[in-house]
């Protein structure tokens, strides 16, 4: 139940029939009709802008239309008032019955209530994390993996088939620095003393790789040059660093359902049936490109190059697509793989990068665009910065890891649930505080403390009324009057929850699943405030003495509150709490 879209068609219903009298003209499009929230919630339950968007095309005043449109509306029992505000936007009133049966139909469907029909089965891929497979997973990728994790759970509660993909990146030089690496490590497990060269990888997490390694060759690559040893080391080494991955995914509670190697597309034919699809539709020439930007003409030298021509699909400039020593370049590989993606059908593709790729966005759309013929999007979200802090400085780095904090580093000082939850408290576009100390806190200024008290304190409810012999069983409330739901701050919080499947579509649209973090946040705030209102207020506890059926009637707005609550954090990939420890 989506009261909002119920109301929206309610007012497009009307309109048409405005038309069909002739209070209209015929043709006018009623898409950009809205029907949502007021921004002050003084001015009623909805706003719609009907008006001021028809008045143009409709050559009239909007506040004529606005003024017909009310008359017509309020004659629906739902609505009790319709206002024409300002220039005609048009603020409505909705019957407190309306939101009192919102409980009911949470009670009824569970955490379902919300789950839409956007997507219509649509298939979405979403990659993520999509880290080098060189040593564990640090905190900037942790921030992708738990924003990917979450919009890819968003998606498929809006109706979207959606595949979790993590993308290996095995097949450039960095996979050959890590088998150079694990070999010193190997030395090293044999006693022998080793010199660590500028850009290697010394972190202490290869050292039980080494050890591996020795356990499985014995001392056969000792005093071996690298064509005996490097490729075998460079593919044992690579397994060794993705089951690291996968089990910082899992401490993390992500799960991918594919994962794709890079290394799987050379010499396989991928990468030239992706680039010939593109030169049969005279995207591919040989070229010079001007020199970039900030570079003068006498410090670059011109060559001719194999480019693709992504201009023709919305980019700055074309880009290169093999190197003059006839190899590919980066961005060959990334082609052929999002090739990939289209031949599999998706309807949707998403990639969640580093802020630092933010360059890339461009050409990447432009080849998606150009591979399917612009009938398969390209979304491309950045994942900004982390900055951690702990007893008010910063937090050093891992001497694990060697150059950086880890997944693991996070998980263990706070844990996954207090992780993924704030992580997801600002725009993934946006710098990140994250203090060890403060997501600990209980307090009303650490959101994830704040949400799950709210769930923990119906769970005290329900518990109370079972020691009191009241019958909380889902079904059992759903059947209560909740027609004594009438206080102010009671209707408040079922108008929050009114708002939880339109929230859930609009951050879909948007990709933007920090939006169910702030719903959350907002839903837990006006809870508390009727919690802590039925201290000064007797007749609003959850409990009512020797009165079974308002208990019940509150105790039902409770249990849809915490159904809500569950149903937003498991899409963060959080468990609810059943109490605060």
């Amino acid at each position: 139940m989506n009261i909002f879209a119920e109301i929206r068609t309610l007012i497009t219903t009307t309109l048409d029939q405005m038309v069909r009298e002739g209070s209209l003209p015929e043709g006018l499009n009623f898409d950009p009709i809205t029907a949502e929230p007021p921004r002050d919630a003084a001015h009623g339950d909805m706003a719609t802008n009907a008006a001021m968007v028809l008045a143009k095309p409709a050559g009239m005043k909007p506040r004529d239309i606005a003024e017909t449109l009310a008359a017509r509306l309020t004659d629906d029992p739902r609505i009790t008032s319709a206002e024409v505000a300002g220039p005609g936007f048009l603020n409505l009133r909705l019957a407190p019955a309306v939101w009192q049966s919102i409980a009911k139909t949470v009670l009824d469907v569970g955490t379902s209530f919300g789950r839409g029909g956007l997507g219509q089965g649509q298939r979405v891929n979403v990659e993520y994390v999509s880290a080098n497979p060189t040593g564990p997973l640090h905190v900037g990728h942790t921030r992708g993996a738990v924003f990917g994790d979450a919009l890819a759970s968003l998606l498929d509660f809006a109706g979207f088939d959606v595949t979790r993909e993590y993308y290996i990146n095995d097949g450039g030089a960095q996979v050959d620095v890590l088998a150079r690496s694990v070999y010193l490590r190997y030395q090293e497990a044999h006693d022998l003393s080793v010199d660590w060269p500028e850009g290697s990888y010394p972190g202490d997490y290869l050292i039980e790789v080494g050890e591996d390694l020795k356990a499985k060759v014995g001392d056969i690559y000792l005093d071996q040059g690298e064509d005996v040893w490097l490729e075998e080391v460079r593919n044992f080494a690579t397994e060794k660093m993705m089951d690291l991955i996968r089990a910082d995914l899992k401490s993390l509670g992500v799960q991918m359902d594919v994962f794709y190697s890079e290394k799987s597309l050379y010499g396989s034919g991928r990468i030239e049936a992706a680039l010939d699809d593109l030169k049969n539709k005279g995207l591919i020439y040989e070229g010079v490109l001007e020199p970039p930007k900030g570079k003068k003409p006498e410090d670059w030298e011109p060559r001719e190059q194999t480019l693709f021509r992504s201009t023709a699909h919305g980019d700055d400039v074309d880009r290169p697509v093999m190197k003059s020593d006839g190899g590919w370049t980066y961005f060959a590989p990334d082609i052929a793989y999002h090739y990939d993606k289209v031949q599999r059908g998706f309807d949707m593709l998403i990639d969640v990068f580093g802020a630092d790729h933010g360059g890339y966005v461009k050409r990447m759309k432009a080849a998606v665009s150009a591979l399917s013929d612009g009938k398969v999007p390209l979304d491309i979200k950045l994942t900004q910065l982390v900055k951690l802090f702990k007893n008010g400085e910063p937090f050093k780095m891992s001497k694990r890891a060697g150059t950086f904090v880890t997944l693991r580093d996070v998980v263990d000082q706070v844990g996954p649930d207090v992780t993924r939850f704030v992580m997801l408290t600002r725009k993934n576009d946006a710098m990140l505080d994250f203090d060890f100390d403060k997501v600990l806190e209980q307090s009303r200024e650490n959101p994830v403390f704040y949400v799950q008290y709210a769930h923990a304190r119906v769970a005290s409810v329900l518990r109370k009324a079972a020691e009191a012999g009241i019958a909380t069983d889902d079904a059992t409330l759903a059947a209560a009057d909740l027609g004594l739901l009438s206080h102010e701050s009671e209707l408040g919080v079922l108008r929050k929850l009114a708002e939880w499947p339109r929230l859930v579509e609009t951050a879909a649209r948007s990709n933007e699943p920090h939006r169910v973090a702030f719903y959350l946040y907002e839903l837990a705030g006006d809870f508390h405030g009727l919690w802590n209102k039925g201290n000064e207020v007797p007749s609003l506890r959850f409990l009512q003495d020797g009165d079974v059926a308002t208990s019940q009637a509150k105790i039902a707005l409770a249990r849809a509150t915490a159904i809500v609550i569950a149903a937003g954090l498991g899409i963060l990939g959080v468990e609810p709490a059943e109490e605060m420890r």
